[in-house]
């Protein structure tokens, strides 16, 4: 009899611990989401599955998942870091004056035939009014530049909104991928 009661214990405290360790890993370190949309596109696509990566600091173009003003959670691509001017020209990114590559978008620029992927824009001419990132905020566009409501349409992104960066996709398998 007391071997039975020692041997539920035992497994009562396994699983508590399994229990703890889980949810210590999923509000803390790592959690899943789910791709809502088509902001992203060609780089993600609606109903990828992939891990959300909670420590570090985001850097610049980085995936990130941000709370949104629209109580739901978005994810965009990091473009402008505090203090950086932001402007595109010509379907050309400018931070801070420097023209800057974006080779995730060169799939879409190869198939749009009737104008830039990009309207031009500054950072200034945007409902936000600022001329540079404001401290501790981040400016983050969508891939899918023609149907992405982003910093472009919502102002930046205050840093404590940030939940993590991503650049795993798990599911489906077929699609499962490191992306950058």
């Amino acid at each position: 009899m007391v071997k039975g009661k020692n041997e539920l214990w035992e497994w009562t405290k396994a699983l508590l611990i399994a229990i703890g360790l889980a949810a210590v890993i999923r509000y803390f370190l790592f959690a899943p989401i789910v791709v809502d949309g088509h902001s992203m596109m060609p780089t993600l696509h609606n109903g990828d599955r992939m891990i959300v990566n909670k420590l570090g600091k985001p850097e610049r173009f980085d995936i990130i998942v941000f709370h949104a003003p629209e109580q739901k959670d978005y994810i965009k691509r990091v473009i402008g870091l505090p203090g950086d001017t932001v402007e595109y020209k010509n379907d050309v990114l400018y931070i801070n004056g420097v023209a800057y590559e974006e080779p995730y978008l060169d799939k879409y620029k190869a198939q749009v035939k009737d104008g830039p992927l990009t309207q031009d824009f500054k950072l200034e001419d945007l409902p936000s009014d600022h001329k540079t990132v404001p401290e501790g905020e981040l400016f983050v566009m969508g891939d899918n530049r023609r149907s992405s409501k982003d910093s472009r349409h919502i102002g930046t992104i205050p840093m404590d909104k940030v939940i993590g960066d991503t650049s795993v996709v798990y599911w489906p398998i077929k699609d499962i991928r490191y992306v950058k």
